[in-house]
């Protein structure tokens, strides 16, 4: 007799043992103080700490402009759309915020899902059901949703090394032009920061007769002249095929779309199930995501400053001789390699210095990459940049390393009320 409760407890103890299991951490946010937040510590005394972790880059769930859009348009128009989108779940703000997002990327179209993740795993399997005979073509390095999307495809896929364009071409050129196929890659990658080399990415889907698909997550909001993301900033917009974006990091509220020409997006929307069973976006969320995109455009000092705390974080954790990553993105990763000493250096951070830093663990990373990912945001100041590097040398090298610095103590770390001002 099989014991699945036994088998569910001995995986889930592999999980812990192996320092693999992910704890999660019930964050009282404050729109007012961010990036500082509530929690409760294990013995129930309410405690604040700095978030280094949130995707929120530009600060714009924090908007009184997007917050008010939103709390209008609940009032107007309740809080669920209860419907999919042919069935009473297509409202005018939903089409305006597709026509926003389609302007935005220079494409045709766009079309919204529940997550980037939804939408990423629809497209390709929708795409990969539908064309006979597609074969994927794959970064090693990509996300989740693009690897979950292909694989329920069920089609052939190839895997081409991380960014290396040389093995790409000897792939594709190996495959007959008539053949159809599909370049899936990232446009900055989530965890290395890396940015793929678009430029000759598309010259060789385009030399090889591939369409391309982009997952630009990580990079709408911040980079291009509007903020529309890699292709823009290398002008590059008219030449890629299907675009995904979220609504859920820089622009700060919540969702997922894809771009592309009418007939793709027809075609998905027809084809789609993950977009014809799914009901729909609540429409003050998308007159939300409307209005910080609009935001966003008109605001170029945003990211600016947000560009601005990036190299300040660098050049602190350089300071105070802090490893880290190095890459041409905003994503910066200190190094670990092993996850149960990751997640100790988490939970000291917190418990010690006020810092929150989640564990970047397999299989969000292959085993031996394990790191501490921080996200710096538009709203982080010089004090708090300055405390995490003093945190982060404290912890990983020592108190009398970290005195050499010369910062001092941060009041994150003892959850005094005053710190969240």
């Amino acid at each position: 007799m099989f014991l699945y409760d036994n088998y569910f407890k001995q995986r889930l103890q592999a999980l812990k043992d192996n320092g693999s299991y992910r704890y999660f951490l019930e964050v009282n946010k404050s729109a007012q103080h961010f990036p500082h937040f509530y929690y409760q510590d294990a013995g129930g005394v309410q405690r604040s700490a700095v978030n280094w972790c949130s995707n929120d880059y530009l600060c714009m769930s924090t908007r009184e402009e997007v917050i008010a859009k939103l709390g209008f348009v609940t009032h107007r128009s309740g809080t669920a759309s209860s419907g999919t989108r042919n069935i009473s779940g297509t409202t005018v703000h939903h089409k305006e915020l597709e026509t926003t997002l389609a302007a935005w990327h220079k494409k045709e179209a766009a079309l919204l899902f529940n997550g980037a993740y939804a939408a990423n795993v629809t497209t390709l399997q929708t795409l990969g059901r539908h064309i006979p005979g597609l074969i994927f073509i794959s970064d090693e390095r990509n996300h989740a949703s693009l690897i979950e999307g292909m694989r329920g495809a069920g089609n052939e896929k190839r895997i081409f090394r991380h960014n290396n364009v040389e093995e790409l071409e000897q792939i594709l050129k190996a495959i007959p032009l008539e053949t159809p196929k599909l370049l899936v890659f990232e446009s900055v990658y989530s965890i290395s920061g890396t940015i793929a080399p678009v430029k000759e990415i598309i010259t060789l889907a385009r030399k090889y007769n591939a369409m391309t698909y982009v997952d630009e997550v990580h990079a709408v909001g911040l980079y291009g002249e509007t903020g529309a993301g890699i292709f823009e900033q290398e002008q590059l917009q008219n030449e890629i095929d299907i675009l995904n974006g979220t609504l859920s990091k820089a622009i700060g509220v919540f969702g997922g779309y894809i771009a592309a020409s009418a007939v793709i997006i027809d075609f998905i929307r027809s084809y789609g199930s993950g977009f014809i069973f799914t009901t729909s976006l609540p429409p003050a969320v998308c007159s939300a995501a409307t209005k910080s995109i609009q935001l966003i455009q008109q605001h170029p000092e945003w990211r600016q400053e947000f560009r601005n705390n990036v190299q300040l974080l660098r050049r602190t954790l350089q300071e105070n001789q802090v490893e880290f990553s190095t890459n041409d993105s905003h994503i910066t990763s200190i190094p670990v390699r092993d996850a149960v000493r990751c997640r100790q250096l988490a939970n000291e951070l917190l418990q010690k210095q006020g810092v929150y830093l989640q564990p970047i663990n397999y299989p969000t990373v292959p085993k031996g990459e394990e790191c501490l990912r921080i996200i710096v945001t538009a709203r982080h100041l010089v004090k708090h940049i300055n405390h995490l590097a003093f945190s982060l040398s404290k912890i990983i090298h020592g108190d009398d390393q970290a005195h050499r610095t010369g910062f001092p103590a941060f009041a994150a770390a003892t959850g005094d009320s005053e710190a969240a001002h």
